[in-house]
C-alpha cells in the first residue's frame, strides 16, 4: 500500500525532507516523476496512464501536503518504517486503503524509481 496525507495536515512540512523518493509535495505544488529519482522519459503510472517523467503534473491537493502514490514505497529498501508517519506531529500520514501493494511490489517500485 502507499501512504496518504489526510486533511488533518497542519502544513508543518516535517514529512517532506524525510521522503527518500521525493514523493511528498507542498499543497498547490506541481510534481514530476523525475524529482528525486532516476526516472526520465515516458513513465507508466499505476493506473496504466503514461506521462513524461520530466513534465510538471497538477497538484493532488491545493490545501495541504500530499504524497504521489506512484512514487511512495513506504520507505521499503531505505528504512524500517515510513519516515513521513514517524515524524508527523499530528499523525496524518496514514495507510492509503485504496492502494494495496506487497513488500515485493514496493521493493520493485523502489528499483524502478532509483535504477
Amino acid at each position: 500500500m502507499a501512504i496518504k496525507i489526510t486533511d488533518d495536515c497542519i502544513n508543518c512540512g516535517a514529512c517532506e525532507p524525510e521522503c527518500p523518493n521525493n514523493a511528498i509535495y507542498e499543497g498547490g505544488s506541481e510534481w514530476r516523476m523525475s524529482d528525486g529519482t532516476t526516472v526520465s522519459g515516458s513513465f507508466q503510472l499505476r493506473t496504466g496512464n503514461t506521462i513524461d517523467a520530466d513534465a510538471s503534473q497538477e497538484p493532488i491537493s491545493n490545501d495541504y501536503y500530499f504524497i504521489v502514490s506512484d512514487k511512495c514505497t513506504e520507505c521499503k529498501g531505505f528504512h524500517d518504517e515510513p519516515q513521513c508517519a514517524a515524524v508527523c506531529p499530528v499523525d496524518c500520514c496514514v495507510d492509503d486503503e485504496d492502494i494495496r501493494e506487497t513488500e515485493d511490489e514496493l521493493l520493485a517500485k523502489k528499483e524502478r524509481l532509483h535504477g
